[in-house]
C-alpha cells in the first residue's frame, strides 16, 4: 500500500462518522460508532504506528523531533510524518465534533445550528469549537464552561 493510498483511506474512514453526526445524531448506530471509541482507538492506533516508523523506525525525514521549528518541520517532511500528522488532526477533529453533539442534544442546542458548527469542525477543528461556543453563548444554550453550569 502507498501512502498516498493510506491518505486516502484514513480521509474515507472518517466520512461516515461525520455523516452520522450531521444527518443521524439519534441512530443508536450513530451512537455505537461515532460516540463510543471506536474512532479515536482506530485512528489512535494508525497515528501511533505511523509516529513509532518516522521518529523510531527510520522512514521519518533526518531530524525530526518535537523541540524546535525545524524538528517539527524536518517530522512532517516525509510522507510518514504527513500521515501522522494528519492522522492526529483527524482524530482530534472528529472527537471534539462528537462532543460538540452530545453538548448540544445534552443542551437542547438546535441541530441545525450546530450542522455549520460540525462542517467547520470537520474541516478547519479550532474554527468549528469556536463557532459551536459562542454559537452556545448566543442562544443561552451554555457559555465558555465545559460543564454545564449548576442551577
Amino acid at each position: 500500500m502507498t501512502f498516498e493510498m493510506l491518505f486516502s483511506l484514513i480521509n474515507l474512514s472518517v466520512l461516515p462518522a461525520w455523516a452520522l453526526l450531521i444527518l443521524a445524531p439519534r441512530w443508536s448506530g450513530t451512537r455505537a460508532l461515532v460516540h463510543s471509541m471506536l474512532y479515536p482507538l482506530m485512528l489512535g492506533l494508525l497515528y501511533a504506528v505511523c509516529l513509532g516508523l518516522a521518529v523510531f523506525g527510520g522512514m521519518g525525514a533526518e531530524g525530526g523531533g518535537f523541540n524546535s521549528i525545524a524538528q517539527v518541520r524536518a517530522l512532517f517532511a516525509s510522507d510518514i510524518g504527513i500521515i501522522t500528522g494528519w492522522a492526529h488532526y483527524l482524530v482530534f477533529d472528529l472527537f471534539v465534533g462528537a462532543w460538540e453533539a452530545r453538548d448540544a442534544k445534552r443542551r437542547g442546542f438546535s441541530h441545525w445550528l450546530l450542522i455549520p458548527c460540525l462542517l467547520l469542525t470537520f474541516m478547519a477543528g479550532p474554527f468549528g469549537l469556536l463557532l459551536y461556543v459562542i454559537l452556545r453563548k448566543v442562544t443561552g444554550k451554555g457559555g465558555w464552561a465545559l460543564e454545564a453550569q449548576a442551577k
